[in-house]
Order: structure tokens, then sequence, then C-alpha cells
């Protein structure tokens, strides 16, 4: 790859840089532009009813700032402005955004189109980067600066005549990121200096990466640089527009906020033009990730991920943050048996998320749990043990759950595919539940101040025949009618029990751990709606094992 083609962007000679000191304590202005950058971006526009579906949702979840086109660059864009206003679907507390470059004729067709409208902010741009002067444009900065002031003169005149308090003003220098800042200052307050903006209504300069060409921190700095350098900043709002050319739009809002920004431009899962735009779904949830109220609702992340891809026709990456498929799922036994763990843990505290790996509760973006853990050939016991645990009461102990785990990896390379809950729940009891070639049909117990009499219906090959044992317990005792009857030798290494269920169809099962005459392990499960029913038929499950 010939790397010497390309040069390094300069960073910022900034000793005394304040962001990195800086935390986000609370949401910026967010301003949607899904309806205008992210659909400029598609293969095939939305229609008007998929805008008008898109701008409720929009509404729905939060948004105050929704920029709704460019209607002086189609006819789509101008009706669907026009409809908006016309049908009386901006709802009071929204304001809509209008883009528009910096000539007569469009500034003028965008007037028209935004006609009777309550509220807009009129978005006025041109690009000042050295390369589009130098290589598109072919004009000196003076140049660049009169046609920013000379539209801003324009948009300040037509405000008056359609009503100055319907709208409020932003300004972009397009590729800001690779203009000279002391210059992308001096064209910002050129226009400033224009709108004169006031505390009742203050102007926007958006700071647009309109092509990502550093790392994010430098984008930061550009930042801080501006807000200490541009005129009237009480009465500013900065705003960011990241694009997300070098995959890091993300970062840039963030460390963007961290440097003084007021306001964030992005799209729902990052749409937009080549690589697209900061995704706001993923700075909002980070946020609040963070204990802090990002100011839009994603408690049904799923309803975003329908709009989005019934209006796009794209899809939601499956490990996108916070709303991919797959981004609460643990494969690897590590990690699973980490979650198991924290979930388990959060039983003292559950008003404070502390799982492993899982940063947020899915149940706060209206997922469940049921795909947390998902068992291929790469998952362990941890995660086997909390399938059975929560989807079938099944609490396995430790040794139990090292000698299952290794079954289910074994099936799962087998059969070359995940195995659902139902595959390993069934697993198990084909496992431990052997109730082949022996199986205890029902029992009868006698006690005495010493010992007790246990007399056993059972089943051997689908026969059955009565056997009779005297020990400490009935345990002791079915396991001596064992010795003696069929010459069975074994140890019970470990013994646990618990209900599997509660109410009136509660059941127990039960754990047997033996050892053979040849110190071989065999586990056996029984389970029954009698405590003693279930632990027989454990020590049964057992021992037809050793036949095996």
């Amino acid at each position: 790859m010939n790397f010497q083609r390309y040069r390094a962007y300069p960073t910022m000679n900034m000793p005394n840089r304040k962001w990195p000191n800086n935390v986000i304590t609370k949401a910026p202005i967010w301003c949607s532009v899904d309806l205008r950058d992210g659909n400029q971006a598609l293969e095939k526009p939305m229609n008007l009813e998929q805008k008008i579906e898109f701008f409720k949702y929009l509404v729905k979840i939060g948004f105050k700032e929704i920029e709704v086109g460019f209607p002086a660059a189609s006819e789509t864009e101008y009706d669907f402005c026009r409809v908006l206003i016309e049908r009386n679907l901006i709802p009071d507390d929204v304001v809509i955004q209008v883009l528009t470059q910096s000539r007569e004729h469009i500034i003028r067709k965008t007037f028209e189109a935004l006609k009777g409208v309550k509220k807009a902010i009129v978005h006025l741009y041109n690009s000042t980067s050295t390369l589009q002067r130098d290589v598109v444009f072919n004009k000196p900065k003076s140049e660049i600066t009169a046609l920013a002031v000379s539209g801003a003169e324009l948009i300040l005149d037509l405000a008056k005549e359609y009503g100055a308090e319907h709208f409020q003003f932003e300004y972009s220098p397009e590729s800001f990121t690779g203009t000279e800042m002391d210059y992308a200052a001096e064209i910002c307050n050129a226009v400033l200096d224009v709108w004169q903006p006031t505390a009742d209504n203050k102007v926007i300069i958006n700071l647009p990466n309109t092509v990502e060409m550093a790392t994010p921190n430098v984008y930061a700095d550009q930042i801080e640089y501006m807000c200490e350098n541009l005129k009237y900043r009480e009465n500013v709002l900065v705003s960011l527009h990241s694009h997300n050319d070098r995959g890091t739009a993300v970062a840039d809002s963030e460390l963007g906020v961290m440097a003084g920004a007021d306001r964030v431009e992005g799209t729902l899962f990052g749409n937009g033009e080549r690589t697209g735009n900061a995704d706001i779904l993923t700075i909002a949830l980070n946020m609040f990730s963070q204990g802090v109220d990002p100011k839009l609702d994603f408690s049904r992340i799923n309803d975003a991920i329908q709009i989005y891809e019934s209006s796009t026709g794209m899809q939601v990456n499956p490990r996108h943050p916070y709303a991919g498929e797959l981004v609460y799922t643990a494969f690897s036994g590590s990690h699973q048996d980490a979650i198991k763990k924290g979930m388990a843990k959060m039983v003292e505290h559950p008003d404070r998320w502390e799982v492993p790996y899982l940063p947020i509760d899915p149940i706060d973006v209206g997922r469940n749990y049921d795909p947390i853990i998902r068992i291929n050939s790469q998952s362990g016991k941890g995660g086997v043990a909390y399938i059975l645990e929560t989807n079938y009461s099944i609490t396995m102990p430790k040794t139990m759950q090292q000698d299952f785990g290794a079954i289910v990896t074994s099936e799962s390379v087998h059969k070359d595919k995940e195995l659902t809950p139902q595959e390993i729940y069934d697993l198990f009891l084909k496992t431990y539940y052997v109730r082949e070639p022996m199986n205890v049909v029902y029992y009868t117990e006698h006690a005495s101040d010493d010992n007790v009499e246990i007399s056993t219906r059972i089943t051997v090959n689908g026969e059955e025949t009565t056997i009779e044992g005297v020990g400490n317990g009935i345990i002791d005792a079915f396991c001596k009618a064992l010795s003696d009857n069929y010459g069975y030798n074994f140890n019970i290494a470990h013994y646990s029990e618990h209900a599997m269920e509660f109410g009136k169809k509660s059941k127990a099962i039960t754990y047997i751990q033996i050892f053979d005459a040849e110190q071989k392990a065999h586990f056996g499960v029984g389970i029954s709606s009698n405590i003693a029913k279930s632990s027989l038929r454990a020590i049964m499950s057992a021992v037809n094992q050793i036949n095996k």
C-alpha cells in the first residue's frame, strides 16, 4: 500500500487545553438529520409517507430539533416541508430545520417552503476548507467570506419579511476541519456580526467534521479553540456534525461536547453519506450508561430498529452497540460464567446495575434476558448452568456443571450449531435422568429407633419386581437393597436437592454423584413431587450409568 501518498493531519498547538479534564454531565441539544443527511444517502430515498412516519417517531422519542431537508433541492423535500406546516404536524415544542446553500435563489425558495411555520431554523452553509477553496471554487478567502456574509444578510432580510419571530439562524463553515482555525473563526464571526445574536434569539454555529481527517482529540482541540474565539459566545450555540470516515464520529461528538459544544447533530444508527454520521442513539445511550439522562427515550429500542429498517431499506448490524441482535449475548464460556455470577449478585443491590460484560441492563431498552447467554462449541459450564437455571429452575452442583459443560460442547461440535435452551434441557435429562434399564415406581418405608426398612417397587428392563433393604436412612437402605440384590458397590460423593417450581405443582430435583468400585464418577438426577422419591430416582439414574 502506497502510504507515502498521504500526509499526516496537523495537530493543534494547545498546551493549556481544558477539555481532557471535563466530564459529560448533561445531554446536549439534539438535532436529528435523519430526514436530510440520512435520506439523501439512500439508494431509494424515502417517500412522503415514510418521511412523515419517521418524523413522528423522532418527535415521540424526544427530539426537539429535526432537520427536515433541503427544500430547494427537490420537489419531494419542498412538499414534505409544506405538508408538515399545512397539516399542523409540528408540535409547539419542536423546531424544524432546513438547509440552504449561500445562493440567492436557493435561499428565497427555502423561505417560500417555510411560509406559515411557527418556528424554524434556517441553516446556511458554504465550504471553507483550503482544498475546497483551491480545487472546487478557486476563490480566495475574501470571496468565500463575502459569499457567507451575503447569504446571512439575505436570510436576515427575508426573516423580517416572513416574520422574524419565527426563525432562528444557523451557520456551517462546511469542511470546517479542513479549514485553518483562525480563518474558521474569522468567517463565523463575520456571519455573527450580521445576525447579532441575543439571549432571546441565539445563533447556532455548526462546526462540521464533514470528512473525518484526524483522531477525535484533534477535533476536540478545534472545538475548544472555536469556543474561545467566537464573538457573542454567551449567545451562540456551538453545534457538532461529525461524519464517520475514520469510524470515530461518536468519539468526535463526545469529545466535542467535553470541549464546550452545546449541540449535536446526527442520525439514528449513523445513517448518512459515505460512512455515515455520528450515531445519536449510541451517543445517547453511552450517556445513559454513565448515569446521565440522555433526554431521548430509547426504552423501546426495537421500535427504532423497525422505523429505521422499514424507512431506509438497510439493516442494523447485529453487533451494533445497544441495538444489535447479539450485543447482549455471550457465547464465550468465561464471559458466560462472569455474567451468571453478576446476575446472581444483583439480588444484593437491584438499584445499581453491575454485571460483567453488560454495560446496561437490556430490560432498560426493551429487550429481555432470554438471549444473554447462548450455547455453542465456544461456551462453557457457566453458560450452560445459567440456561438451565434461568429457563428450567435447575441449579446443578459445580461438579455436575463441569461434566455437563463438556457434554454440551461435544454435542454442539457434533451438530455444528448453536443449541437452544430446549435442546440443552433435553440433553440434560437424557444424560442424567436415566430410567433404563432400572426405574423406581414407588416405595414404602418403616422406621424404627435405629433403622429404616424400605421396600421399593422397581422395573428392570420393563419387568416389575420388589427389592428390600435396611439402613440408617432411606437412601442408605435403598443403596444396600441395590447391593444385596444386584451386587452394585458404590459410594455417594455428593447429594443435593431443591425445589424446581413454586406452588401446588412444585417438584423436587435431586442430584447425586457416585463413585463405582473402580472409582469412576457417575451423575444421576431424580425428579418427583416427593423429595424422597426424587432421591431414589437420582440414585437409580446414576447406577444405570454404571451399566453403560
